[in-house]
């Protein structure tokens, strides 16, 4: 393994609040995050927003707009990872199971998922594949949605990651790549740790990079506890690493972060403690395959 490790800061998510003094929300909290996580070494950003007065979860353009002009002001070398995962999510209705709670069920067209990305053209964007029990309901990304997303991602010169959260979405995304839904140099994430995913285990990330095509580009990345130990295996397995206060808000059980470049100073010791050298964004854009 001679390859530098990229480090990708995930900066603030859209689950619930978490019980943090520091927890960026507005899109100018946000930006600073990223701008330090990007000095720490943090060589990519995933992107979220969130409802400045509620915390709550966002998808206003505007507050994408915002937070990545902010930090596109201040620096122009960092790569941009903007997620395109809410507007999946279906709940049961209580007295009706075969409809859905329409107060807290949230499924968009692919364009509305899309909507930030074709506006902004980030250099990359996630993409999550899975169908399964997630976050109290069931997250649908099926065929047809997944297949004209991937096309649409692509027609705007934009970079999918591939987020892969249990075992079927790598059949799933063998048979996307094969149509050429997604692109054959695609790199893929792996969510280890959600309760009806694949488990924070060493066999299970051994068994998730065993699916991906040979030489692609991955990050493994745990949840919760299991954020650090996950990624010490990515890199000794070929892998890069994310970080930051989606999967996190600890450094260790019981002690907090002080914010996303704490934890992104802690895992590029992780990295460097293993032997591995971490990349810089030119150096992370050239593994990538992304125009320099």
């Amino acid at each position: 393994m001679t390859d530098k490790v990229f480090i990708t800061c995930a900066v603030t998510g859209s689950a619930p609040l978490p019980d943090h003094p520091n927890f960026p929300i507005t899109p100018r909290q946000i930006a600073d995050e990223g701008l330090a996580a990007a000095e720490a070494g943090a060589s990519l950003l995933h992107i979220h927003v969130r409802n400045p007065e509620t915390g709550g979860m966002s998808t206003e353009l505007e507050h994408y707009r915002e937070a990545v002009s902010l930090i596109r002001e201040k620096n122009s070398e960092v790569i941009f990872n903007v997620t395109t995962g809410p507007g999946c999510t279906w709940m049961q209705s209580d007295e009706d199971p075969k409809m859905p709670a329409e107060e807290r069920t949230m499924m968009f067209t692919a364009e509305k998922r899309l909507e930030h990305i074709l506006d902004l053209k980030p250099e990359m964007c996630t993409l999550d594949i899975c169908t399964m029990q997630l976050w109290g309901g069931v997250a649908i990304n099926l065929d047809p949605m997944i297949t004209r997303m991937g096309a649409m991602i692509q027609d705007a010169g934009v970079l999918p990651e591939i987020e892969c959260f249990e075992a079927g979405d790598f059949v799933f995304a063998d048979d996307l790549m094969a149509k050429n839904a997604i692109p054959k140099n695609a790199p893929f994430s792996f969510v280890l740790g959600t309760k009806y995913g694949l488990p924070a285990t060493t066999d299970a990330m051994v068994y998730a990079k065993n699916q991906i095509p040979r030489g692609a580009r991955f990050t493994g990345f745990g949840v919760s506890r299991h954020s650090f130990p996950m990624a010490a295996q990515s890199v000794l397995l070929g892998g890069n690493v994310r970080t930051g206060f989606e999967d996190t808000i600890y450094l260790k059980r019981g002690r907090k972060a002080d914010d996303n470049a704490d934890l992104v100073n802690w895992s590029v010791e992780l990295i460097e403690r293993l032997g591995r050298e971490v990349a810089t964004p030119g150096e992370a854009r050239k593994m990538l395959g992304l125009a320099e």
